[in-house]
């Protein structure tokens, strides 16, 4: 007899990061469960699992609604017979300075970002506690940086970043570890999909690291002990520089924001995905190029 394979569930695995993820384990034996609000892309991802040699169980979930998270643990146990690696990917992006953020798109970002990861915890850890595994909850760079006009998107990504270390320190000694990975730009279709309320088109900021690059993290802490992991030499050096000279990288990161986090054109609000999955933007990549950015300290006038 063949060795069981492990089982590792995946949110937000229609594009992106996820998609990348997915495509990783499979492609190294583990089966997988994909999950995200879109079925339609699923499908296509657990082709593409079938493909790079593993098996994929499609569930369409929306990880804002507890029941929807609760049904996604139950669905792959009573397929798969165990999970051993639950990645709390899914996430949804918001730029706009405070004041002019929409207070129920505030809060949805927190339903999924946050309640997203809570949710996707209390449904694995049933199951992980019996043969032990991993839990990998998806943060950012903008976790160790406040970023301008992030106030909700960074914040969340704090939030799911101090949860991540309080939640392993309730799990100690059960066999069940908890890893944070950290990307800093990703060249995913986030940008593409976000709630903007700044009233220019964004881009992402340079530089931009492939969404192959944060799976192959994701997989290395769902195989060993480390707690944190930042994807991308920038990353590294906003968390670093973060705590040695705090005032100074605030104000670099601030800049390289206004700089180049915005193309030139101008572009009407939008809640992008936050409400409602869109149709653009299935792939990993969100296909960005390097192009100049506008300058947007005007709009603190």
């Amino acid at each position: 007899m063949g060795s069981v394979r492990k089982v590792a569930v995946v949110t937000g695995g229609s594009s992106g990061i996820g998609r990348a993820t997915v495509r990783l384990f499979a492609g190294k034996g583990w089966n997988v469960v994909v999950a995200a609000r879109r079925a339609d892309a699923l499908e296509t991802v657990a082709e593409e699992c079938v493909a790079a040699g593993g098996e994929a169980l499609v569930v369409p979930t929306d990880v804002a609604d507890e029941a929807q998270v609760q049904e996604l643990a139950r669905r792959a146990t009573e397929h798969f017979g165990r999970i051993d690696c639950w990645v709390n990917n899914a996430g949804v992006y918001l730029i706009g300075d405070f004041e002019r953020t929409p207070q129920d798109a505030f809060r949805r970002v927190y339903e999924v970002n946050v309640f997203g990861v809570v949710h996707g915890c209390r449904a694995a850890l049933p199951h992980l506690r019996t043969r032990g595994g991993t839990i990998v909850n998806v943060a950012s760079v903008d976790a160790y940086v406040g970023a301008r006009y992030g106030t909700a998107y960074a914040s969340s990504k704090w939030a799911v970043r101090g949860f991540s270390d309080a939640l392993r320190q309730d799990l100690r000694g059960t066999g069940v570890r908890v890893c944070v990975v950290s990307p800093g730009a990703i060249d995913t279709p986030l940008f593409q999909h976000a709630a903007n309320y700044t009233g220019w088109r964004l881009k992402a900021p340079n530089p931009t690291y492939s969404a192959e690059s944060v799976a192959a993290a994701i997989l290395e802490a769902a195989q060993d002990r480390k707690r944190e992991r930042l994807v991308g030499a920038a990353a590294k050096a906003v968390a670093q520089g973060r705590k040695l000279v705090p005032a100074l990288v605030d104000g670099l990161f601030a800049r390289q924001l206004e700089v180049d986090h915005f193309a030139d054109e101008a572009q009407p609000p939008t809640h992008g995905n936050l409400f409602h999955p869109v149709d653009a933007g299935t792939g990993a990549s969100g296909g960005w190029a390097t192009t100049p950015g506008r300058v947007l300290s005007r709009l603190r006038r």
